[in-house]
């Protein structure tokens, strides 16, 4: 190399010219690396498992989208007409259906119903759910056979069980007879024909059905916590209820938060039990928000009370339902 290309190679100026065609020329092979890739990716998208997954998948989306979601939005248009008769009458009405259910006289005492129900059903799932799951997890023997028996009146439909137990709650018979010739005849109840009470005996027939589903939640819940942990708490000198106190009921939270949502959308839908049990009952004490849309829209043919009352139970729905997906979808982020 002579003086004078030396010189011009070791200028400042040319080093500095050089190293921006050096970095343009990795940048450029950078981004046509980046643009194939991205080319390639985008070609066989179509080849992949995505594909097949959405050709799998767009039926079940398609019903969903038009046989559950398409009818809810039309529910919610209904109760927002003039249909209360047999004609139908699309007159829109804005929220007079709305302010009509709010004041009637009916909706109030199935509100009540709905509470008391409520109350009573998921509780007694929740806590004797739990307490036999406690004890079949003790390995006891015939653990199979008890757990087949709990679970089994979950397989009888609402309208099988709500026959056998108005047979068992009827007050001149069933249980009260029970009551009689143990020397109770003093306690008579009776039971869903209360005009007040009523709806806790209806708690009970619905909790005999639902308990042996959340037995098998906890049951699995607790069969899942780890056994060292027990040994740990053991250990340390816990006993069996700090260790259910402290350990195992927290450990259970999710799946206590499961019973609720599922006993509690259960509690809202509630129909064929009561329909086969007692019906509205006296002064609608058994009557329920399902009962009621069913008699306004098929019985006095009021299809737009009957759809703000369907339209109100998706909204209480919502209220379970939201929370519960959010909370799922936390869980599968962590």
């Amino acid at each position: 190399m002579s003086q004078g290309e030396a010189g011009l190679a070791a200028s400042p100026f040319m080093r500095q010219r050089l190293g921006a065609l050096a970095d343009r020329a990795v940048s450029q092979r950078e981004a046509g690396l980046a643009a194939s890739i991205k080319e390639r990716k985008r070609k066989s998208w179509w080849r992949s498992d995505m594909l097949l997954a959405i050709l799998v998948l767009s039926p079940s989306i398609i019903a969903v989208a038009v046989f559950i979601y398409s009818f809810i939005g039309w529910t919610f248009y209904i109760s927002t007409v003039k249909w209360n008769s047999q004609v139908p009458d699309y007159t829109f009405v804005g929220l007079t259906n709305w302010v009509r259910l709010l004041g009637d006289n009916r909706f109030h005492i199935d509100l009540r119903n709905l509470v008391y129900y409520a109350i009573g059903f998921m509780s007694q799932c929740i806590i004797f759910g739990f307490i036999i799951a406690a004890l079949l997890d003790q390995k006891i023997k015939g653990e199979a056979l008890f757990r087949t028996i709990i679970i089994f009146p979950f397989a009888v439909s609402g309208i099988v069980t709500g026959v056998a137990w108005r047979w068992l709650l009827q007050p001149t018979t069933g249980i009260n007879i029970l009551f009689a010739n143990i020397g109770l005849e003093s306690f008579q109840p009776l039971w869903n024909s209360h005009p007040k009470y009523g709806m806790w005996a209806v708690s009970i027939a619905a909790a005999w059905q639902m308990t042996g589903y959340v037995m098998a939640l906890y049951l699995a819940g607790l069969r899942g916590i780890p056994h060292e942990l027990r040994e740990a708490a053991a250990i340390d000198g816990a006993g069996t209820l700090a260790t259910y106190r402290y350990i195992i009921i927290p450990l259970l939270l999710p799946v206590t938060f499961t019973a609720i949502v599922l006993t509690g959308m259960n509690s809202i839908r509630v129909f064929d039990l009561v329909s086969a049990m007692s019906g509205s009952g006296p002064a609608f004490a058994t009557d329920t928000l399902a009962f009621n849309m069913f008699q306004s829209t098929f019985g006095a043919y009021r299809y737009s009370l009957g759809a703000a009352i369907g339209s109100f139970m998706i909204i209480l729905s919502a209220f379970l339902v939201i929370p519960y997906m959010f909370s799922m979808r936390g869980e599968v982020e962590r």
